[in-house]
């Protein structure tokens, strides 16, 4: 599925759900060593999916191991993200060559926790998110929202070597559909009962309200990518080209 909203110069592997004889490198066990069995197997998981990844690479298996704020310390030349959520797990991986940084996300279909959008989202964003709602309740805008933001954050690390709060980025929502009123945008394919096949999916785009990292001798200023909501899943990526 995350293949869908990746470019073609990115590689990703995904499973949905955990299977038995799949064993990290000891060194990448060591991370999870004192975890719950549910955090050791998702964490074997993603970390399958990021071997299969660089395989598409051809690139052979090797230890990739946790670095600064967990970040995974990808082999030289190579950049990539990891994600899981319940039911799911994914890795993108691409050439530095190709791409400065990658970000991916996934989160279940459903509304956040009580209380969640308000920490993680500006006014600005509440503001048209209601819009939305309103235009398509079949779309659960505050998620994608969030996973956006995760995205975000995770493209904006390993460029940045420093935190980004949730406060810190404006993330728009765009849509592969026209405007539900010409002005706020969003998309259920056809109709706002989710469409024939229950898929939305559309555009993100993200303004840094903080100094970003400098690329090519300009502070990056914000980054783009996809998101796609489909089988009770919200998936969302975020790519960095080397000239943004």
């Amino acid at each position: 599925m995350i293949n869908a909203i990746l470019p073609a110069s990115a590689c990703c592997a995904e499973a949905f759900a955990d299977e038995a004889g799949h064993t990290p490198f000891p060194e990448e066990m060591a991370k999870v060593a004192n975890a719950v069995d549910k955090r050791r197997r998702e964490f074997a998981t993603g970390r399958r999916c990021a071997r299969d990844a660089l395989r598409s690479l051809g690139i052979e298996p090797a230890p990739i191991l946790a670095g600064e704020r967990g970040m995974p310390q990808w082999p030289p030349g190579v950049v990539g993200s990891i994600t899981h959520c319940a039911g799911y797990r994914a890795a993108a991986v691409a050439r530095g060559r190709d791409l400065l940084a990658i970000g991916i996300d996934a989160e279940p279909d459903g509304p956040l926790p009580a209380g969640v959008l308000d920490v993680v989202s500006l006014p600005a964003e509440r503001a048209w998110l209601q819009a939305l709602a309103e235009a398509r309740p079949a779309v659960h805008w505050d998620r994608v929202l969030f996973s956006a933001k995760e995205s975000v954050y995770k493209a904006w690390f390993p460029l940045a070597r420093r935190w980004l709060g949730f406060d810190e980025a404006e993330v728009t929502l765009g849509s592969d559909d026209a405007p539900v009123d010409g002005s706020v945008p969003g998309r259920v394919d056809g109709s706002g009962d989710g469409g024939a096949e229950g898929i939305a999916s559309g555009t993100v785009e993200a303004r840094f309200l903080v100094p970003g990292p400098v690329i090519g001798g300009q502070p990056l200023a914000g980054v783009s990518g996809r998101w796609m909501a489909r089988d009770g899943l919200v998936l969302t990526a975020i790519t960095v080209p080397h000239s943004p």
